[in-house]
C-alpha cells in the first residue's frame, strides 16, 4: 500500500507568556495509507485539532516532519504547489455549522473548491459535480438549493465532507 501521509515526531508548541511554552502536540508519529481512515480521539484540549491544523499546514510545525505523497507539507512551495496541496488536503471541522457560511446555498458551499481550483469547465459541469458529491455523502440533489440552517448536525457534517471532496 502507498503511504499518503507520514507524520514524524510532530511538535507544536505555543509561547504563552514570558518564557512559558505550552506543548500542544509533542512527538506525534503515525502513517496514513491510501484508502485508510485514521481517527484522532482524546479529551478536550489534548491537541487533536492542533495536530490536524499542523498536518495540513495551517500552523507551521515547531518540530518534526509532515509528508504528503512523499513531499514536505512545511517546506517552501511555489504558489502553484501550495494551491495543488490545498486541493488535495482538506480539513473537515468538528463543528459543521460554524464552518458553513449561512448565507450560501449548499451548492455554492460544495462548489467553492471546484471554483477555486477550476475543476469544472461550465456551470452545468459544476452542478453535476455538486449533485454527484451530494449523492456520495447520502444527500440528494434537492438539497443543493437549501441553506445550512435547514439541516441536522449530521447532514451538515456530510455537507462539509462533500465540500472537502470537491
Amino acid at each position: 500500500m502507498n503511504k499518503l501521509v507520514e507524520v514524524k515526531n510532530l511538535k507544536q508548541y505555543f509561547k504563552v507568556g514570558k518564557g512559558q511554552v505550552v506543548k500542544a502536540v509533542d512527538d506525534v508519529t503515525f502513517d496514513i495509507y491510501k484508502g485508510e481512515t485514521l481517527g484522532l480521539v482524546g479529551e478536550s484540549g489534548c491537541g487533536k485539532s492542533t495536530t490536524g491544523r499542523t498536518i495540513i499546514g495551517l500552523y507551521e510545525a515547531t518540530g518534526g516532519e509532515v509528508l504528503f505523497n512523499g513531499l514536505s507539507v512545511h517546506r517552501k512551495k511555489s504558489a502553484k504547489e501550495a494551491k495543488e496541496l490545498k486541493r488535495k488536503m482538506q480539513m473537515i471541522f468538528q463543528d459543521p455549522y460554524a464552518s458553513l457560511n449561512p448565507r450560501m446555498t449548499v451548492a455554492d458551499i460544495i462548489a467553492e473548491g471546484i471554483d477555486i481550483h477550476g475543476l469544472a469547465s461550465s456551470k452545468e459541469e459544476r452542478m453535476n459535480r455538486v449533485y454527484e458529491l451530494l449523492e456520495t455523502v447520502g444527500l440528494n440533489r434537492e438539497h443543493a438549493n437549501r441553506y445550512p440552517h435547514e439541516f441536522s448536525g449530521g447532514q451538515r457534517q456530510r455537507i462539509g465532507i462533500a465540500r472537502a471532496c470537491g
